[in-house]
């Protein structure tokens, strides 16, 4: 439920536009799906929310800047599980709760995709290539970084063997796909549909728990065998230390805007769905989260 302003409130803030800082170059899922947003905000916030994209290392080069940035209400960021991820392994010094998270607002299915050109047309042709040749696949991930986890786990579940190389975000990587350097790669519905309609590259799995509607021919990892829940959930957060007026009002903006049935088309035509949590389901949700990511570090620990 979002929280009522007292008489004035909205005047006060905001009285000029926010910057929305994206850690990811643009192209990417985070990019895509934070467009989408800065956007469609302005008419439930009252001001403009212009992107500026700050890519590098898994998303903190970008996520460091918006928590040196004046804890004003002027700047925000968007996290996801990167950020738990990299925290985990030791690649930032940086924590969610550093942030003042906001609100949760999408969540993405991963997929394994495959260059048009490889020797397999699907996932288990995949399992039966790479068991046969160990090591031989390249898989396009960021290293530390979610989907290095998620490749790690599927290598796990159905006993194979690739190699790992590094991409900074899911454009970069399934570009790579599409231009025959990577065999492989983790990536998702905004960033890979337009490849493989254009028969580009393939889809082989999909990390959701049911087939996605864009996606329908595509079997989840739980069809092919393996209880894989391989989700990225985005959301919005505020330099540490935000005035909490700031905070409430870019809250409810965002509820109002998760109820708008446009934002939510272009959402799920990027290949996502919407999922609105406000500030304390959002922060007890990142607190749980960030308990299994660092369970789950070792795997993918440098």
């Amino acid at each position: 439920m979002a929280l009522t302003l007292q008489p004035g409130q909205a005047q006060d803030y905001p009285t000029r536009a926010v910057e929305f800082i994206v850690p990811w170059a643009p192209g990417g899922g985070s990019d895509v799906l934070m467009r989408i947003i800065a956007n469609n905000i302005t008419p439930y916030f009252g001001a403009d929310m212009p992107v500026i994209n700050i890519g590098g290392v898994g998303g903190t080069v970008g996520l460091a800047e918006a928590a040196s940035r004046a804890a004003d209400g002027y700047t925000i960021s968007q996290v996801h599980e990167g950020l738990l991820t990299a925290t985990a392994v030791g690649m930032t010094d940086l924590a969610w709760d550093d942030f003042e998270p906001i609100a949760l607002m999408t969540a993405s299915p991963q997929y394994l995709v495959a260059g048009a050109n490889q020797p397999f047309e699907t996932f288990e042709g995949m399992v039966e290539y790479a068991q046969a040749n160990p090591n031989a696949l390249t898989i396009g991930v960021t290293l530390g970084g979610v989907p290095h986890l998620h490749a790690a786990m599927i290598a796990e579940a159905f006993d194979i063997e690739w190699r790992y190389v590094g991409y900074e975000g899911t454009g970069e990587r399934i570009r790579a796909v599409v231009g025959g350097n990577l065999d492989l790669a983790i990536g998702d519905v905004s960033s890979s549909l337009q490849f493989a309609e254009n028969g580009d590259l393939r889809f082989l799995a999909s990390g959701s728990e049911e087939r996605v509607e864009q996606t329908p021919d595509i079997p989840t990892f739980a069809e092919l065998g393996a209880e894989l829940d391989l989700l990225i959930t985005r959301g919005i957060v505020m330099p540490k230390g935000a005035p909490e007026e700031a905070q409430a009002r870019l809250e409810a903006a965002l509820e109002d805007l998760s109820r708008d049935e446009t934002f939510i088309q272009q959402v799920n035509n990027a290949g996502a769905d919407v999922l609105f949590r406000g500030r304390e389901d959002y922060f007890a949700y990142l607190d749980s989260l960030s308990e299994t990511v660092a369970r789950l570090s070792e795997v993918i620990a440098p």
